[in-house]
C-alpha cells in the first residue's frame, strides 16, 4: 500500500505560515502541511519534543474557591490544568517514538521498549534523547539529522501509552518540532480519544527533495503494530517491556 493512500489530499496543499507574535505553526486540520524546504529548514538536527499535562480534576479535585466562583461563576465549568512532574501525581506513561524508512529500503522503528533509540550519526539518523516516565517538563525528546535529509524517505511520529491505562482524553499533549531555521512547529493532541493507546502524530516525508511536514493525530486503540497496519510499514512486532524503576 502507498504511503498516502490511505489519505484524501487537497489540489493545491495549503503549507501554513509561521505567526509574527509567537514565531510558531500550529498545524491543524485546515492547515496540515508545513515545507522544511521552503524554509530553509533541511540542514542541522531537527528536534521533535513531547510534553504533556494532566487536568486537576482528574488527579485530586478542584481548587477553586467559592469566592473565586461567585465572581466568575462559568469557571466552574474549566477544569483546572497542572504540571504532571512526580510518579504520585502521574499514572500515565506517555512515550514518543519514530518509524522510519530510507531511501535504501532499510525500516525500523526508535522507541524506549527495547532500548532502541537509534543513532544521530549513521543511519536511521533518528535518535530518542531518552524515556521520561513521570511527565516532566522538558518531557521526551528525537533528533532527526536532516543533513542526511536525501537519505531519509519518510518518518512518522508517534505517542503510544507504555501502561496500556487509556488516557489520552485526561492529558494535555502537545508534540513541537523545533527546525533549524523558522519558527516552531505545533502539533496539539486535543481530540478526545478515551480509549486509544497509541495516536500517530506528525509524519516528515521526502517528496522529490522536498520535506513536508504533515499533521496526523490518528488514534488508534492498538499499539504500534496497528500504526504499523495503517501506515504500510510491514514490520514484525513482538510484545515488549520496560525495566521496573
Amino acid at each position: 500500500m502507498a504511503f498516502w493512500d490511505s489519505f484524501k489530499r487537497e489540489n493545491h496543499p495549503h503549507y501554513e505560515s509561521g505567526s509574527a507574535a509567537s514565531n510558531s505553526i500550529e498545524l491543524t486540520k485546515r492547515h496540515p502541511s508545513v515545507s522544511l524546504t521552503k524554509q530553509g529548514a533541511t540542514t542541522g538536527n531537527l528536534r521533535v519534543n513531547l510534553s504533556w499535562r494532566m487536568r486537576s480534576s482528574d488527579i485530586g479535585g478542584r481548587s477553586k474557591g467559592n469566592g473565586s466562583l461567585l465572581r466568575h461563576p462559568l469557571k466552574m465549568f474549566q477544569p483546572d490544568v497542572v504540571q504532571a512532574h512526580t510518579q504520585g501525581v502521574v499514572n500515565v506513561d506517555l512515550d514518543l517514538g519514530c518509524l522510519y524508512e530510507l531511501e535504501d529500503g532499510t525500516k525500523g522503528v526508535v522507541q524506549p521498549l527495547g532500548g532502541l533509540f537509534g543513532d544521530l550519526n549513521a543511519p536511521p539518523y533518528v535518535q530518542l534523547s531518552g524515556d521520561d516516565r513521570f511527565g516532566s517538563p522538558s518531557g521526551e525528546t528525537i533528533f532527526v539529522n536532516l543533513d542526511h535529509r536525501e537519505e531519509i524517505k519518510r518518518l512518522l511520529v508517534f505517542v503510544y501509552i507504555y501502561d496500556q491505562t487509556p488516557a489520552f482524553d485526561r492529558t494535555h499533549a502537545v508534540v513541537t518540532l523545533y527546525p533549524s531555521n523558522g519558527p516552531r512547529i505545533e502539533i496539539n493532541l486535543e481530540e478526545r480519544a478515551p480509549e486509544a493507546r497509541s495516536c500517530a502524530v506528525v509524519s516528515i516525508e521526502n517528496v522529490k527533495g522536498d520535506m513536508v511536514v504533515r499533521r496526523e493525530v490518528k488514534f488508534v486503540y492498538g499499539f504500534q503494530a496497528e500504526l504499523d497496519r495503517l501506515y504500510g510499514w510491514g514490520l514484525q512486532w513482538g510484545r515488549g517491556y520496560k525495566a521496573k524503576i
